[in-house]
């Protein structure tokens, strides 16, 4: 039936005050019309047990410039600095929640932004006692309705994690984005520091353009706040004195990789029992961490993205967002709960592709193929022609980065493997894994392996990439579900050196993917020994000779 004009008018009206029916939806368009026009933004300090002042900002809905007296349930933000106080907006991506109905908060964590204290760690137990009661307080005031979700992506979803392991009652749903579920192999993969970011590390001048909360607007606060984040940890140097997954860190008097690792208190997160959906990007650095925690942690939702990390160019996340929190923080049936838990974007070529969805990872249909290292080709079979190169350490990327946490590019240096031209497309999605054979003319080497495509005009794409030490490559069976991945426990003792000369095999797992490679175009394997990401390169005088042996392959996920 169709409105006349004046009532297609007066229905509009109530939609915006009251809010739609919100009828299910599919994933990605879900569009309920907003129930406020208006929010009300205050910024204050909260107290922790320790008396440590943590900066809020405060977004409530609001009509004619007067919060709304409804009590409505909460989404907060554990960020490293608050929004401006009184003009700005909730955290990126969740800038219209209030306009739906919930009260939003963002909250700098302690050492960071107009928050006082130090930052010990990264993420450590004391943020996650910080994080319990936030959401506790947050739950227990007159404009909430007790139901509290939480939203981050990178350290602020590292932080979702954490407060997931610390089990406040009152949080009823999570969104985290692009976190490490094992901080060891998430942050030093292979036992290797190479990504941009290895956490927030600021001066007291960068602090105070951050935004103090009101009432401070000389900053005189701020600037305390600044003086005392001068005594926190600093975050590269913490990971470079832990080059094993059993180092014991003086600056935090911890094992800390344990410490800030979910997967160490993987019983405490399955107990929470918080609904959980993770964001990741197939060019972002964590996409595997995420698919092992749906592996851990059933009844967790997922979706992939072709993007770089944190980024969602494309797609509508914030109405998927709004779609998970409204299914459970408002219990409206929003459609998703008979979704397939996993959305993934399906790259055909660098720029192409398609949303699929599945139940089951990885893919039943995927057939692992491996391809052999034969003399810079790559083979049905072993062959018979080493390949040797020296490695070079200075790499940098001859096109623009990709940014941090993202896959590389073409490295400088190296050698690289390729088929002949692919006579039909050829989909590779799951987790490839590279089992090279090597000798080394030195007792160490990072290696690198990359996947890539290979277009008939020459240019190449990185499709993914993995790395580990050669010295940690001794296999351990895995502590947690790991989607049948190799996985190294890297402690100290696991550690051996190389003989010079004497072969060695070294088995690892490539980023997972989901690409395409189209009719005419190749794949290509490349092998190094540095990359342009490394924070903490080991250099050897000579550089050391590095030799690939004809028995190497990687085994590729092929969908027929």
């Amino acid at each position: 039936m169709r409105l006349s004009a004046p009532l297609a008018w007066l229905a509009a009206a109530a939609l915006l005050v009251l809010g739609s029916p919100a009828a299910a939806a599919e994933f990605g368009a879900y569009h309920p019309a907003p129930r406020y026009d208006e929010e009300v933004v205050t910024s204050f300090y909260l107290p922790m047990r320790d008396g440590t002042r943590i900066a809020v900002s405060l977004h409530r809905p609001s009509r004619d410039g007067k919060p709304v007296e409804a009590r409505l349930p909460v989404i907060w933000h554990n960020a490293l600095a608050i929004d401006a106080a009184g003009t700005g907006k909730p955290a990126p991506g969740l800038a219209s929640l209030t306009r739906q109905g919930y009260v939003v908060a963002v909250v700098a964590r302690r050492g960071n932004g107009a928050s006082f204290g130090t930052r010990r760690g990264y993420e450590d137990f004391t943020e996650g006692f910080d994080a319990y009661e936030v959401t506790e307080w947050l739950a227990a005031q007159p404009w909430s309705d007790g139901k509290v979700g939480m939203f981050g992506c990178s350290n602020t979803g590292e932080a979702v994690m954490h407060a997931i392991s610390a089990r406040p009652p009152h949080l009823a749903a999570a969104w985290a984005g692009c976190f490490a579920w094992d901080r060891f192999d998430g942050h030093t993969r292979g036992g290797i520091i190479a990504q941009f970011g290895t956490g927030p590390s600021r001066t007291v001048e960068q602090d105070l353009q951050t935004n103090p909360v009101q009432g401070d607007e000389s900053k005189v606060l701020l600037r305390q706040a600044a003086e005392e984040h001068l005594l926190s940890t600093n975050l590269l140097e913490l990971m470079k004195g832990m080059p094993y997954r059993d180092s014991y860190s003086t600056l935090v008097m911890s094992r800390f990789w344990y410490e800030v690792s979910l997967g160490a208190v993987a019983d405490q997160v399955k107990r929470a029992n918080v609904p959980l959906y993770v964001q990741g990007g197939w060019r972002d650095d964590f996409r595997t961490q995420g698919l092992v925690t749906m592996a851990n942690l059933p009844g967790t939702r997922m979706l992939i993205g072709p993007w770089r990390h944190c980024r969602n160019e494309g797609f509508d996340l914030q109405s998927e967002q709004l779609r998970f929190f409204d299914h459970h923080l408002k219990g409206i049936d929003t459609g998703i709960a008979g979704d397939a838990p996993l959305h993934y974007f399906t790259m055909r070529g660098p720029k192409d592709g398609e949303w699929r969805a599945t139940r089951q990872w990885p893919l039943p249909t995927a057939k692992a193929t491996p391809v052999f290292l034969d003399g810079g080709k790559l083979a049905a079979r072993a062959g018979r022609t080493a390949t040797s190169f020296t490695v070079t350490y200075d790499t940098p990327c001859p096109a623009e980065p990709v940014g941090a946490f993202s896959v590389s590019c073409h490295p400088v240096g190296g050698v690289s493997f390729a088929q002949a031209p692919l006579k039909a497309d050829t989909e590779v999605t799951g987790h490839p894994i590279a089992d090279l054979w090597i000798t080394l003319s030195a007792p160490d080497a990072n290696l690198y392996v990359f996947l890539e495509d290979v277009a008939p005009d020459g240019t190449v794409t990185v499709v993914t990439d993995g790395r580990q030490k050669a010295s940690l490559r001794k296999l351990n069976p895995a502590p947690w579900p790991l989607l049948d991945l190799p996985w190294h426990r890297s402690w100290k003792e696991d550690a051996a050196d190389l003989k010079p000369g004497e072969p060695a095999q070294v088995t690892f797992d490539l980023l997972a993917a989901s690409y395409v490679f189209k009719a005419g175009h190749r794949i290509q394997i490349t092998v190094a020994g540095a990359d342009y990401r490394e924070r903490a390169q080991p250099r050897l005088t000579p550089a050391p000779t590095l030799t690939v042996l004809a028995k190497s392959s990687v085994s590729l996920p092929i969908v027929k």
